[in-house]
């Protein structure tokens, strides 16, 4: 059985994420993985057969911060909220440091002169590791339902 305070430091983690997400602040975004961390949005259909073609992927942290050079520098796109809904979180197993969890997400999105739309459903799975006391991604898979894909995937889901 998992301990329960582990699940709660795990839902706490994720509630972190996602606020700082919907926030905009993309430099605490980065500052949640390990150095050599993996980063991936992939649809369902890849991911459940095992195929490595992502929507987006990262390979390491320094991928994440050129990522969010790019969304700072480099890419025109129109003003946007994003409000992140995570649910059914679930440590999966812990063994030898490495926890392996999972929950549901759903990204909303509003365009300044729209309505909101869902945006993207799917799911998380995750791999953690504790550095420095506290909880960092080692991997996260955002695996999500579709194989539809918006155009507008700017920021990290």
């Amino acid at each position: 059985m998992i301990d329960a305070a582990l699940r709660l430091e795990v839902a706490d983690l994720y509630d972190a994420y996602v606020t700082a997400l919907d926030d905009g602040d993309l430099d605490a975004w980065c500052a949640f993985f390990t150095e050599d961390a993996f980063y991936e949005v992939i649809p369902r259909e890849n991911f459940d057969r095992g195929l490595p073609l992502a929507t987006l992927r990262c390979e390491s942290r320094g991928m994440l911060r050129d990522r969010v050079l790019a969304i700072r520098n480099t890419q025109l796109y129109g003003p946007r909220y994003l409000r992140h809904l995570v649910s059914s979180v679930r440590v999966e197993s812990t063994e030898g440091g490495v926890i392996r969890s999972r929950a549901n997400y759903c990204v909303l999105q509003t365009l300044l002169d729209e309505e909101t739309k869902v945006f993207q459903s799917g799911r998380y799975v995750d791999v953690l590791v504790r550095e420095e006391g506290r909880l960092s991604f080692r991997e996260r898979h955002c695996v999500f339902d579709t194989t539809v894909v918006s155009n507008s995937l700017i920021y990290p889901v």
